[in-house]
């Protein structure tokens, strides 16, 4: 039986969305040069096979709010209070904005994400590293 009250995960995507001032890859790769965080959350293996961004913060999903919420004893040194700026990405960028808007919940709403992830990075020819040959 259908919950009536439940909403889909497009739905929630597209709220998430809708808070976000989303960046393409470049705009992203600007503002990192120029102070903000770069965090890639995607998982170990999902990095060992697609590649990195080299100097890229990796938290991965699971923890990401405690490493950046100001008031966590297990936040990182980067998360030196709620008006940092904080890049998230992960494989697609579909991931990395329902992260960024967990990120506005706790106050950091300069947090967003990169619109198309890792792979629009990559495409874009910015910095990458690894990630297994492509067929």
């Amino acid at each position: 039986m259908l919950n009536p009250e439940a909403r889909t995960i497009d739905e929630i995507l597209a709220e998430a969305r809708g808070r976000l001032e989303r960046l393409d890859p470049g705009r992203a790769h600007a503002e990192w040069r120029g102070g903000a965080v770069l965090v890639d959350i995607r998982p170990a293996a999902q990095r060992a096979d697609e590649g990195e961004v080299p100097g890229a913060l990796i938290v991965e999903r699971n923890v990401l709010e405690w490493r950046f919420d100001p008031a966590s004893g297990s936040r990182l040194p980067e998360a030196t209070g709620h008006d940092v700026r904080v890049i998230v990405f992960c494989s697609q960028g579909y991931t990395s904005s329902l992260a960024a808007a967990s990120l506005h919940d706790l106050g950091l709403t300069r947090a967003t994400d990169v619109i198309g992830g890792f792979h629009a990075w990559r495409a874009a020819g910015l910095p990458t590293t690894g990630g297994a040959p492509r067929r």
